[in-house]
């Protein structure tokens, strides 16, 4: 069975790492996988394919900061892409996100409607059924449902200053995205398989598969070596994001940092360079890193994970404070709270900080072994990456079946 994947990434960040643990499922099982990606520094075992150039993207965003027209760019680029798929000839094309300036969604699905072949599209975020955003939740929308128009988060990604053509893109994703015959959706929580239950893609098969980490590499660890390196003291509240912004909470976080115990220090992993100024003496920010044991070792170390997002769908990280095992205390948005249960975290309602913070004392007076084993059980059950990954190859296979 040969499989194309195509995602914005490959082997980096939450999803990219998604697309590599499936292509390296695949291989395992004496498949071929491919990988179509712009960005691709990181090294893969599936064949790459580099989609676009940075001028190329460029163009795009600039069409998206102007017009916002975000996906109808890059045309070249897909062309090029749409001939390498053609070459390789694959049983199944998985998409996984379509969105980040390297894609042009008329060319691509075009050809997929007359391609009869099977699709997979894993949606991790909202953007392919909306007319402008990649999440809503923050600005409490639900014009997705019947049809975009005045967006109220135009500024949000993608970005657009000028135009809103929130109404035009809608129409042209609907008339694009229900034109392939043969595509089955994924959805990695329940909450996202609800929505795409009542957007224009409701007649499609929707599966839900919870996203996998590898617990073998995600998994409790020493941590002293790691605080040294860092100089994190005592016991210490986690939070981590690719980017940190409002709807990542930071705002909250920092809010957080000023109420608690001064003993009690909070580290962010994956703040930039221009947002460390503005961080408080109690926060210690750490830079993005993709290396998995340093990772562990942070997760392994912090006595919390705290993950104040206020949109979202299934935030990998939680998953993987679990594997580590530390309890995780998330807002109640999208399918964050999906990854817990009441043995392994704490659901709090959105933006409540003093919820928050009662409970953080709650989890401290428990001590994090009360929850330790509850949490690396339930990650090694229900997310380990061998279980999930394999679920998608039987959907390919069925899929293939199907022909």
């Amino acid at each position: 069975m040969r499989v194309l994947q195509i995602n914005t990434t490959v082997n980096s960040g939450s999803h990219g790492r998604i697309a590599e643990q499936i292509g390296l499922a695949l291989i395992e099982a004496g498949h071929e996988s491919y990988i179509a990606a712009a960005y691709t520094a990181r090294p893969s075992r599936s064949q790459i394919i580099k989609t676009g150039f940075d001028l190329d993207r460029k163009l795009h965003g600039l069409q998206t900061r102007i017009f916002d027209r975000h996906g109808f760019g890059s045309g070249a680029s897909t062309r090029k892409l749409i001939n390498h798929i053609k070459d390789i000839d694959p049983d199944i094309i998985h998409l996984h996100n379509i969105h980040g300036y390297y894609l042009n969604i008329r060319y691509l699905f075009d050809y997929l409607g007359l391609a009869n072949k099977p699709v997979v599209w894993t949606f991790h975020d909202c953007w392919p059924f909306t007319g402008h955003c990649s999440h809503f939740d923050a600005v409490n929308c639900i014009k997705w449902k019947t049809g975009c128009f005045s967006c109220p988060n135009k500024h949000g990604y993608p970005r657009s200053y000028f135009f809103d053509n929130s109404r035009i893109n809608y129409r042209d994703k609907k008339e694009l995205f229900t034109s392939v015959p043969r595509m089955m959706l994924v959805a990695p929580s329940q909450w996202m398989a609800r929505h795409l239950g009542n957007s224009f893609l409701k007649n499609n098969e929707i599966k839900v598969i919870y996203n996998g980490i590898d617990t073998d590499n995600f998994r409790p660890i020493n941590a002293d070596s790691l605080k040294e390196k860092y100089e994190i003291k005592g016991k210490y509240i986690l939070g981590v994001a690719n980017i940190w912004n409002k709807r990542k909470g930071l705002d909250d976080l920092i809010k957080l940092s000023s109420m608690i115990q001064s003993e009690l220090q909070i580290v962010l992993v994956g703040i930039s360079r221009s947002k460390e100024g503005m961080l408080p003496d109690g926060i210690k920010s750490i830079s993005r890193t993709e290396n998995i044991d340093e990772l562990a070792a942070i997760y392994s170390g912090a006595d919390i994970f705290v993950n104040p997002t206020y949109a979202d769908n299934f935030p990998t990280t939680n998953i993987e404070a679990l594997a580590c095992g530390t309890p995780v205390i998330t807002y109640n948005t999208g399918g964050s709270p999906e990854a817990i249960d009441e043995n392994t975290g704490i659901i709090v309602n959105r933006g409540d900080i003093e919820g928050l913070i009662c409970t953080v004392k709650e989890v401290l007076k428990n001590g994090k072994n009360h929850y330790t084993h509850a949490c690396r059980e339930r990650a090694v059950r229900l997310y380990n990456k061998n279980d999930r990954f394999a679920d998608y190859i039987s959907i390919y296979r069925n899929l293939v079946e199907r022909t």
